[in-house]
């Protein structure tokens, strides 16, 4: 099975300064886990749109994913209050 290649969106370095280090590593350590498997278990498609998310405790990182160019767009990742607000 060929891997997908992982990029962020501009946006997600902002996203990333208020995380605690210990749910930051998780969180990365997660979206490594989707390179091999793009829609892990609990990933869920966000309603009317061709994003997705999936949980990593408090936090919900969303993400498009292109299966043709085997591409993951990490888009949003933020406490699970505010993921809805900005997308």
């Amino acid at each position: 099975m060929e891997e997908y290649s992982i990029f962020f969106k501009k946006s997600v370095e902002k996203d990333l300064v208020g995380i605690p280090k210990t749910s930051l590593a998780k969180i990365l350590q997660r979206i490594e886990t989707m390179k091999t498997n793009p829609r892990p278990q609990g990933s869920e498609k966000l309603t009317g749109q061709e994003l997705y998310r999936i949980r990593q405790g408090i936090f919900r990182i969303v993400y498009s994913m292109q299966d043709r160019e085997l591409t993951i767009w990490s888009i949003r990742i933020a406490h699970r209050k505010d993921i809805y607000k900005k997308l």
